[in-house]
């Protein structure tokens, strides 16, 4: 399973509560397409990604497919038939856009925690080695790993999507979000 991750914000004349009901509209009509390998979407209003700068809100989009392969199917329809108008008003309320594509590395969604921990793995330990480092944290129940996948996107290289407070490793860099789900 992948996931595309979008991160933006509302522009600075642009109201929070009339910018999530854009997003929520767009993620309405989205949920009905039928695109696919498409499963479904969520957006959070986030506080602390780093990488988004100091000002609030922020929002991230998660996007759950089956595969890359369901991309560019879902790119046409989130820009086509009864999702344009939504897309569009979403689009123009946003600024500050960054995406990135993530892979499930362990069981879980990552769809309903309310914190993202960020982290990297550190130069010069293997994938393997780290995976079984980690796996205290990741191996838990409603706990999700994801990686980053081509570099793409200004986020770490890892994602645990959990409900419970997670101390890692200073090493690790982590970067503690709080998510606050906006739709649905």
């Amino acid at each position: 399973m992948l996931a595309y991750l979008f991160w933006h914000r509302p522009k600075t004349d642009v109201e929070t509560n009339a910018y999530e009901r854009h997003l929520a509209g767009f993620h309405e009509t989205l949920s009905e397409a039928d695109v696919e390998g498409f499963q479904s979407s969520a957006t959070f209003r986030i506080e602390g990604a780093s990488w988004m700068g100091p000002e609030t809100p922020a929002y991230e989009d998660w996007y759950l497919l089956d595969g890359s392969c369901a991309m560019d199917p879902l790119n046409e329809a989130a820009v086509s038939g009864a999702r344009k108008a939504p897309h569009d008003a979403a689009a123009h309320a946003a600024t500050d856009g960054a995406g990135g594509l993530y892979s499930l590395r362990s069981s879980g969604r990552g769809m309903d925690a309310h914190l993202a921990v960020w982290f990297s793995k550190p130069e010069g330990v293997g994938y393997p080695e780290f995976y079984e480092e980690i796996e205290p944290w990741t191996d838990r129940p409603n706990a999700s790993l994801w990686r980053r996948q081509m570099v793409l996107g200004p986020a770490p290289e890892f994602c645990l999507s959990t409900n419970e407070e997670v101390q890692l490793p200073s090493e690790l860099d982590p970067v503690v979000v709080k998510r606050d789900r906006v739709w649905p």
